[in-house]
């Protein structure tokens, strides 16, 4: 039940939900399970779309790079774009102060086993059963 994907997209927002499609469509062959499946999906759009508007700043010369591995019920996806990276504090997001910094990455927080944010790149781990 191993596997492998690599891929990338320009930061066009409009080219994000096929290309997200795409790739659940190949997850689904592998996990049968609708909710997992649900999250993965979330956590792949919020971190493509945070790379497309934060770090590429929607230039379409630029691409946003995702890689997903599978082994052993643990899946890692991985987002890298081509901005100048962040430093972004977790613990620090306030959601009373209604600001659209960082809700997404609180959101992969929350349906992530561990998150981790280094420059430029985002990496969500889930286990599954």
């Amino acid at each position: 039940m191993d596997f492998i994907y690599a891929g990338s997209i320009c930061s066009d927002l409009d080219l994000i939900k096929g290309f997200v499609d795409n790739v659940l469509n190949q997850l689904n062959k592998i996990i049968d399970n609708k909710d997992t499946i649900f999250d993965i999906r979330l956590i792949i759009n919020e971190l493509i779309i945070n790379g497309v508007f934060h770090g590429n700043h929607c230039l379409d010369t630029k691409c946003v790079n995702l890689e997903i591995s599978i082994l052993n019920k643990k899946i890692t996806i991985d987002v890298r774009d081509e901005g100048a990276g962040i430093d972004f504090d977790l613990k620090s997001y306030n959601p009373l102060d209604l600001s659209f910094g960082g809700r997404g990455l609180i959101l992969v927080e929350g349906l992530s086993d561990e998150l981790i944010i280094k420059e430029n790149r985002v990496t969500a781990i889930k286990y599954f059963d």
